[in-house]
């Protein structure tokens, strides 16, 4: 065996004991979530692609709670990454390598031939930061591909904090988290420089305050209306309906409190 294959070796291995210390970790924790349109939860099948966006902080999360739905992640091509694609692959994740600096334009090409038939998602402030600051690719893409823009605000009680750029997220055991997955949010097509910064900051903001409301929610331990105890989908069910706001509309669920676009 070669140092090539060695190393990819270690990688499936690492990947598939990694995937399996997450799975029994994150079965210990308490999960309840908010929607503003339940329809627009990938679980609920792939009627029309989207493209889901949370901070990379809480990537744990999603790749726990969302796995098998259809869903193609970007991840960086840097070294970091390896691991967590193999991670990824073994939660139930299609995974496109690619980032501003390294394979943009092949990461570009995939996500837009995946996006014709799958989810896609994204940590718009990965890979390297700075921290709850989205760049500007995921609403270049959505605006290229006519694909709209979720934006998923998560939070966790009392989590531990790695030493890292985005201050990485490790839940306690059988502590709480909390998710409110917000409006599907309309790019319009051709936009400019200035238009797309513009959209930019409005997306950027409504996932800061969704994720500033999760993370309250989920340190007062209280229960919120309309709140669902989620479970690991292990299975895509049948697609419903969805009805997509644009950027501006304030509408809110029952139970959410505090948003601003």
């Amino acid at each position: 065996m070669n140092n090539e294959e060695s190393v990819s070796l270690k990688l499936r291995w690492g990947g598939l004991i990694a995937a399996q210390g997450i799975r029994s970790w994150m079965s210990t924790l308490e999960y309840r979530a908010l929607f503003y349109d339940p329809s627009v939860d990938p679980k609920q099948g792939c009627d029309q692609p989207r493209i889901y966006v949370f901070w990379h902080e809480y990537i744990l999360i999603p790749l726990y709670l969302r796995g098998h739905c259809n869903l193609a992640m970007l991840l960086s091509r840097h070294k970091d990454a390896d691991v967590l694609t193999r991670v990824a692959y073994h939660m139930g994740f299609q995974c496109v390598r690619g980032s501003t600096n390294r394979g943009a334009a092949a990461a570009l090409l995939e996500l837009s031939r995946l996006g014709q038939n799958m989810h896609l998602t994204i940590t718009p402030d990965g890979p390297r930061g700075p921290r709850r600051k989205m760049a500007i690719g995921a609403v270049y893409l959505a605006s290229k591909l006519g694909l709209p823009i979720v934006p998923m605000g998560l939070g966790v009680d009392r989590p531990w904090r790695a030493k890292s750029w985005d201050k990485h997220a490790v839940p306690r055991p059988f502590s709480q988290v909390r998710g409110i997955l917000g409006p599907a949010i309309n790019i319009p097509p051709d936009l400019d420089r200035q238009q797309l910064e513009a959209s930019r900051c409005r997306v950027e903001r409504l996932l800061t305050d969704l994720t500033l409301e999760a993370e309250d929610w989920a340190a007062s331990g209280a229960h919120r209306k309309g709140e669902v105890c989620e479970r690991p989908t292990g299975r895509i069910l049948k697609p419903r309906p969805a009805l997509a706001l644009s950027v501006g509309d304030t509408a809110v669920a029952p139970g959410i409190e505090r948003l601003s676009v």
